[in-house]
């Protein structure tokens, strides 16, 4: 039986199978990227909800696995040497998920290296502007009077989108024809976009074509229609 008591987060999230990944998330893009992954790979593990309506995210406990007081974040019981490993950042989680199991990252060194600077375009770019746009679009932002912070956003997020419909235009996924992580991070973010987000309009996302084919394909798979809802929230 692995003992994770010695981890602060088991105590408000205990672990009832303990062999298993622990993932303390919740279903928003940055959070799906885990739970889809850890659906597209097989491997078994245990999710807990991080409700940020109740501030979990703040607790001690989160705090002690997270400092950054973010979502998601892992606990994998059979770490590098055997031993527990806790991981944040779902960049860094997703590239440790790939090696750890094979798959969804490319075993050659350079397919590996341009799989993840593609990883970094979604972190860096995509999920920080797409973020930006729905705050001015949908949240508070939509009622500033000065639209140029929100059209700032606007303006990046389109040149995102051309970057990656460029790339798109004659591949089944980012990669190529393999399915990676690089898309596992990216499609939610852009769903997100034109979906809760509600600027597809704005962004006028029929000009990008070939990232709107491959959402959908992407949408198709079954272990991303699983992942999207897990964590379930509180109804």
């Amino acid at each position: 039986m692995n003992d994770l008591s010695a981890f602060p987060i088991t105590r408000k999230w205990p672990a009832r199978h303990a062999d298993r990944l622990q993932l303390y998330s919740l279903p928003t893009p940055n959070g799906v990227k885990v739970s889809i992954m850890l659906e597209e790979i097989g491997l078994p593990y245990e999710p807990h909800l991080v409700s940020f309506e109740t501030n979990d995210q703040m607790t001690p406990e989160f705090l002690s696995l997270n400092p950054n007081n973010k979502i998601p974040a892992i606990l994998d019981p059979n770490g590098p040497g055997g031993k527990p490993l806790p991981l944040f950042e779902s960049g860094a989680i997703l590239i440790y998920l790939g090696e750890k199991t094979g798959k969804l990252i490319p075993p050659d060194p350079a397919g590996r290296y341009q799989t993840i600077q593609w990883l970094m375009f979604q972190m860096g770019g995509v999920g920080p502007m797409f973020g930006q746009l729905g705050f001015f679009n949908k949240f508070a932002g939509k009622d500033y009077a000065d639209k140029r912070p929100r059209d700032r956003y606007v303006a990046e997020s389109k040149r995102l989108l051309g970057v990656l419909n460029r790339q798109l235009a004659d591949r089944a996924w980012i990669m190529g024809d393999g399915f990676t992580i690089a898309d596992v991070a990216t499609f939610p973010w852009v769903n997100n976009l034109i979906g809760f987000y509600e600027a597809g309009d704005l962004v006028g996302i029929s000009d990008y074509p070939h990232v709107v084919r491959v959402l959908g394909s992407f949408m198709g798979r079954p272990a991303v229609a699983r992942g999207m809802d897990i964590p379930k929230r509180l109804r």
